[in-house]
Order: C-alpha cells, then structure tokens, then sequence
C-alpha cells in the first residue's frame, strides 16, 4: 500500500494525498481513493438495495393515492426517480463516511 510517494490507492495507485477509504473484501481490508471507494461493488449493492426499500416505501406514502387512482401527471415521471435517488444518496455517502480512514504518511 505504501509506494514511493507514500500510500497509494489499492485499486488505481493513485497517491491517497488526501482521504483514504477502507474497504472489506474477499482479500482483506484496503485502501482507496474517492473514486475507487465509490465504485465498490458490495457498498453500491448495498445503496442500491436500501434504495429500492426506502424509496419505494416513500413513493407509496407520498404518491400513492395518486398512483392508486389511476392518474400519472407528468410531475411524477421525475418526482419518483429522485424518490430513489435520495436513499441512494444518503446510503453511499453514510457508507463512505464510515469507511473514511485517517492515515499519517
């Protein structure tokens, strides 16, 4: 993990100059960066599913009656997606702060 310029990135080598993230995988804890950390497979999964959960549940009480009744203004056609979007949001970046590791080169 440490290279010539100090620790680097486990997946793209980049220099971890800034933040680090830790990450859980089939072959130990390692770090990266921000961009790599957001690619993660099992964390966006994970966002992904709390999404799906939450942002259904919110669709349903907040849009509910008007998608029971039959009736789809066009308002809807962004107003869900970014129902999803927000747990989505909120997951990965709850994930990403708790993965946040403090190092010292």
């Amino acid at each position: 993990m440490a290279g010539a310029g100090g620790l680097v990135c486990a997946r793209c080598q980049a220099s971890l100059g800034g933040a680090a993230y830790e990450v859980q995988s089939g072959a130990g804890r390692s770090l990266r960066c921000l961009r790599c950390a957001l690619m993660f497979g099992p964390m966006l999964r994970r966002s992904f599913l709390i999404a799906v959960i939450v942002g259904t549940i919110l669709t349903a009480i907040n849009q509910g009656n008007i998608i029971a009744a039959g009736d789809f203004p066009a308002s809807l056609y962004w107003k869900i997606p970014l129902t999803y979007c927000v747990p989505f949001a909120v997951a990965t970046t709850g994930a990403l702060l708790n993965a946040r590791s403090p190092f010292r080169e």
